[in-house]
């Protein structure tokens, strides 16, 4: 293991430890609410879109929000702007047992940067009831996720809950497997499933929304 990595392995594992050791009673609920200025969340500020044009919202969750999620967020974020669709499709992700106010995990930045995504601006959350209300599109990366997701929503949330692997088109694999505790190749691996659902995801709103 050369030195960048072992420094990036070691930056994981000290994220991993500080995430087990927060108690559940830190996590940060978020509140969706009317305002004036229009959808607002509370501690977190205005979202960043027009509720005018929005036409499309969609939710990536994985467990603590530090890889896979945040990958997703940032790959259909960069398809839906080079396809000029970001007022249009809202994309936000969060985790089911995640703290509040994290950055994406390094090793995961490295390896989205190298390949043109940007994660550094994005935050650690936990995945709320108001999510599963609020978003079109609530996409686990395992059967953990969906699972504990498909518990917390209403029976009418329940059908826009799904593993994000099932838009894939060329791979077979129905979950992002959790990097968390290997090496580069398994962010390398999360980086591309995520690319390859993705394009499928993309495909299928823009099919089901005429975009």
């Amino acid at each position: 293991m050369d030195t960048k990595t072992r420094t990036l392995a070691t930056l994981g594992q000290s994220l991993w430890r500080k995430l087990k050791a927060r108690p559940l009673a830190d996590f940060d609920v978020k509140r969706i609410f009317k305002s004036d200025a229009g959808l607002t969340v509370a501690n977190d500020g205005p979202l960043k879109f027009d509720e005018a044009l929005v036409v499309v919202k969609v939710l990536f969750v994985c467990t603590g929000n530090l890889c896979r999620s945040p990958t997703g967020q940032g790959v259909l974020e960069k398809l839906v702007r080079d396809a000029g669709l970001s007022d249009a499709i809202y994309i936000d992700s969060a985790g089911t047992h995640a703290g509040t106010g994290d950055s994406p995990d390094p090793r995961m930045q490295a390896i989205a940067s190298d390949r043109g995504y940007d994660l550094s601006g994005y935050r650690t959350r936990r995945a709320t009831e108001t999510d599963l209300e609020q978003f079109d599109y609530v996409l686990a990366m395992d059967r953990q996720n969906l699972t504990f997701l498909r518990e917390m929503c209403g029976p009418d949330s329940r059908d826009k809950v799904r593993l994000f692997m099932e838009f894939a088109p060329f791979h077979r694999e129905m979950e992002v497997p959790d990097p968390y505790f290997g090496g580069m190749r398994g962010f390398s691996r999360v980086l591309d499933l995520v690319e390859d659902a993705s394009l499928g995801l993309l495909r299928e709103i823009r099919n089901r929304y005429e975009l």
